[in-house]
């Protein structure tokens, strides 16, 4: 007589299907439908089913407009400092550490010379991802340095804004940089420099009061919104129901604001067109 061994139940039931890897898809913020993680980079971070943009850091930003391996980084050993020493939840030194070591950056800006379809120029990118692109005086500094490089090589000049305006934990130091910026920009365009100003979702506060609006031409991405103060505190301010799509680039385009608003695919075919309109950066 033969004798069965007895198995356990973890040894007789069918295997499990291998989990979906985490990160692997995510839901649109816009139209909540399905994406696929990799068919989001591949479309440069915008939704493929509604063409919502997502928001990108600076070297995201650089990657994407640049020509491959033409990116030359300028300004990158200016370090933010406490002179004010300033403390609201946390000391604004070790702020500045977290942020540094959560983007590997030492400030909200990256800029350096690199070439747009063959084309030369400067290019300034704001990083959102660093206490949310806010304007301290590095950012002012290094949009400086490069706007008054961009003046003596005669190099037309891009900067792609994305920030919540001035950083509170610098004070009036921050927003000095707004008289700074623009003082650089006016000896720019008495020299003829060409500056395309490239506002992305949010541009506000003191960066949209000093260069951002400041562009020979102002492109915006889809659906950005760009504004010194937010809707919400305009509207507890003059008490008035707002018109739909207030602040938002399609929104501005109508009332004159803008030149244009541009599919993040297409910057760099529009920059290209420009600098060729104007002579510049061949």
């Amino acid at each position: 007589m033969t004798q069965t061994a007895s198995r356990t139940w973890s040894e007789i039931r069918p295997a499990r299907r291998s989990a979906i890897p985490e990160g692997l898809w995510l839901r649109c913020t816009s139209c909540s439908k399905m994406i696929y993680r990799r068919q989001l980079e591949t479309h440069l971070h915008v939704c493929p089913e509604c063409g919502f943009h997502y928001r990108v850091g600076a070297e995201e930003r650089v990657r994407q407009l640049a020509d491959e391996g033409s990116f030359q980084a300028l300004f990158e050993g200016l370090l933010p400092a406490d002179p004010l020493k300033f403390r609201d939840l946390k000391a604004y030194p070790d702020r500045l550490k977290a942020e540094q070591a959560k983007t590997g950056r030492s400030d909200a800006v990256k800029a350096g010379t690199c070439f747009i379809k063959g084309r030369s120029v400067m290019l300034v990118c704001l990083d959102l991802t660093f206490m949310m692109g806010s304007m301290g005086s590095v950012v002012g500094e290094v949009i400086t340095r490069a706007i008054e490089k961009a003046t003596a090589d005669n190099l037309p000049l891009v900067i792609v804004s994305g920030s919540g305006g001035a950083r509170m934990q610098e004070a009036g130091l921050s927003l000095m940089q707004m008289a700074k910026t623009s003082a650089a920009l006016a000896r720019f365009d008495d020299a003829g420099g060409l500056f395309i100003s490239v506002l992305t979702d949010p541009t506000t506060g003191g960066v949209t009061a000093s260069f951002a609006m400041l562009g020979d031409v102002i492109i915006a991405e889809p659906g950005a919104l760009v504004g010194f103060a937010g809707p919400r505190v305009i509207q507890q301010t003059i008490r008035q129901e707002l018109p739909e799509g207030f602040q938002r680039a399609e929104f501005l385009l109508r009332s004159g604001l803008i030149d244009a608003v541009a599919p993040r695919a297409s910057l760099r075919s529009e920059i290209a067109r420009l600098c060729d309109y104007a002579g510049k950066g061949m």
